[in-house]
């Protein structure tokens, strides 16, 4: 298929013959033939002109050897009754000079001849038409620029909303998998649409706008087009920061804009990507009250309040910040009500996975079942990812159907990032990086609650892994007790402390494993109250995104000795788990040993043969 793409593209069939070489129409053939035509004209079919001098001329003339003569105001023309090559009636021409005595001897000898007068209105004329005329189109096309298209410097008033009539949606409910339930919360959206005096007979109100909240990647604008293709209405579709511009008022008049169209095309659905970009709680801002984007906050909040529900215009919005929206845009009558879009579990993952494998050849090795079970936490976008990638793996490898190998490299190659096989490290790093990983591992799998191990490898991947332990729930998750929180502070510890036994030294490959466990120990005492010392307080005041992690650590609203006694709390649950790693590990040095020599081997250990390898270690020792 690509050869044929690639034999069309440089104009020859996809047989191979050039002979079918499909002719296409060009203005420069057209020029060429012009100019062949002008040549054969010249050349060919025209008598030629001789160019004489004239003194020749004025010579001819006294011979008698001319007649037919034009005397124009640069030049004369008129044809040779015979020349010095003995030919008749040639044309010829000739610059014409200052000589006064030329009509005397013409009258003389009695030749023929006329005079010309060359009018100059029309060259006159056109040296000012055609000046003007070229600036008048030059005018034209810098206005055009200006307000005509959508970039124009004039339209900036005018919404930049992309508009899908019903045919170009082209997306309904069954598009969309793994988030059934905000499914149902919108098919009522949907029935309003098609059949509005369903509810108006009743008295009933749609609710004027509904708000999507999800974390990236969860298909709010999916299902977004899903409602507008379901129920069959034009989609109006625009970006929060489309509004906001450099200049003073084009957000409110894009707002108003976009509110007229929309009710010149009810039913409609009008839809905002990315809200926070532009409904940001008021107050916030340096410049005050009355920046730009408040002012465009303000004309939405007037235009939800002002038009009638019944109309057929549904505002729907997507967000992954609605604890920084203003709460005018959250109160009844405005955005009044939320679906929240939340990460799909696992039943969730197999079907968003079916739906996208539905195009993709898959060997009969692939259970859909399992690869969701391997993907926690993905979203849809993730998973739509790891089916992509799975199948450029495939077609890379030059198999015909994709394979679960294909799907586990893509799932590695996802979490951990691209492997670096050709990075060389030295006998002493590859040995540290292979007990490091062999540490997490084994204190993995002696933790009582610490998730199972997948996979241990110390094969480098990505910008700094050298190495990586993955582990996978059995199950989701939405809660975590304390001493699986322990537990994982020790798996997070386990690769140091190897380090610290086998070499007596340590490198500066636990500093994600440090900065991960501090995290967590830090989040015990300040947030969860799992602090025996610090009692039940929390002191993480300032709330946290709720779908995405800044880095930004809150700040702090308590006293100095509080802040030592937290500092106090978070070192003393780290030294204990490392003190319960370190006692776990030395306990099973030899299973330690064992374990990172089949890593230096092999470079990588899948779980169920990590089980094996302990089990076999334990009943030796």
């Amino acid at each position: 298929m690509l050869d044929k793409l690639k034999s069309s593209f440089h104009g020859t069939p996809p047989n191979g013959d050039p002979s079918r070489r499909k002719f296409h129409f060009s203005f420069w053939y057209f020029l060429m033939a012009l100019l062949i035509f002008s040549l054969i004209q010249d050349y060919i079919v025209a008598r030629k002109t001789d160019v004489i001098p004239y003194s020749e001329f004025k010579h001819y003339v006294i011979e008698d050897k001319v007649k037919n003569l034009l005397l124009k105001q640069d030049e004369i023309t008129g044809v040779l009754t015979e020349d010095s090559k003995a030919r008749k009636d040639q044309p010829f021409v000739t610059v014409r000079v200052d000589d006064p005595e030329l009509v005397k001897l013409l009258d003389t000898k009695k030749i023929s001849y006329t005079g010309y007068y060359e009018s100059k209105w029309l060259a006159t004329l056109f040296s000012w038409i055609l000046p003007l005329v070229f600036f008048i189109l030059i005018w034209r096309f810098l206005m055009g620029r200006m307000g005509g298209g959508p970039q124009g410097v004039l339209s900036v008033g005018k919404a930049r909303a992309k508009i899908y009539a019903e045919r170009e949606v082209g997306i309904t409910f069954e598009d969309v998998a793994g988030i059934d339930e905000a499914k149902q919360e919108l098919e009522e959206i949907v029935e309003f649409l098609k059949t509005p005096e369903k509810f108006t007979q009743l008295g009933g109100k749609i609710p004027k706008g509904v708000l999507l909240v999800g974390a990236p990647g969860t298909g709010k604008t999916l299902l977004a087009k899903a409602v507008a293709g379901e129920s069959g209405v034009t989609f109006f579709s625009m970006s929060g920061s489309d509004f906001v511009e450099m200049f003073v008022g084009v957000g409110a008049a894009r707002v108003r804009d976009l509110f007229s169209q929309a009710k010149e095309n009810a039913p409609c659905i009008i839809f905002v990507d990315e809200l926070d970009a532009l409904g940001k709680a008021r107050g916030l801002g340096v410049m005050g009250g009355h920046d730009e984007r408040e002012q465009t906050l303000n004309q939405l909040l007037v235009e939800m309040d002002g038009f009638d529900p019944n109309v057929g215009v549904i505002i729907m919005a997507a967000t992954n910040r609605p604890e920084i929206l203003d709460p005018a845009l959250l109160r009844p009558g405005r955005f009044d009500r939320h679906v929240a879009i939340d990460r799909p579990d696992v039943s969730g993952r197999e079907a968003i996975l079916k739906l996208h494998s539905k195009e993709v050849k898959l060997a009969k090795d692939v259970d859909i079942a399992k690869v969701a079970a391997l993907t926690p936490g993905f979203v849809g976008a993730d998973l739509a990812n790891l089916v992509n990638e799975a199948a450029l793996l495939t077609a890379r490898r030059d198999k015909k159907s994709v394979g679960m190998a294909e799907f586990q490299e893509a799932i590695d190659r996802i979490i951990g990032g691209l492997e670096k096989k050709n990075r060389v490290m030295n006998e002493k790093e590859k040995r540290i990086v292979a007990y490091h990983e062999s540490g997490h591992a084994l204190v993995a799998m002696s933790a009582p609650t610490a998730d199972p191990v997948n996979k241990v490898s110390i094969i480098p991947r990505g910008i700094a892994a050298l190495g990586y332990t993955q582990q996978l729930p059995t199950e989701d998750r939405y809660l975590m007790t304390r001493e699986e929180l322990l537990d994982r502070l020790s798996v997070l510890l386990g690769g140091r402390v190897a380090e610290e036994l086998i070499f007596g030294d340590i490198s500066t490959g636990a500093q994600n494993d440090l900065q991960r466990a501090t995290d967590i120990a830090r989040s015990m005492v300040t947030e969860y109250g799992m602090s025996e010392k610090l009692g039940l307080v929390t002191y993480a005041k300032e709330r946290r995104p709720l779908f995405l992690d800044t880095g930004f650590s809150p700040a702090k609203e308590y006293s100095d000795g509080t802040a030592r006694e937290i500092d106090s709390e978070v070192s003393r649950l780290l030294d204990e788990a490392h003190d319960l790693v370190r006692k776990i590990l030395t306990e099973k040095k030899q299973q330690l040993e064992v374990i990172a020599q089949k890593l230096l081997e092999q470079e990588t250990i899948l779980g169920d043969e990590l089980k094996d390898l302990i089990e076999k270690s334990s009943a030796s020792a």
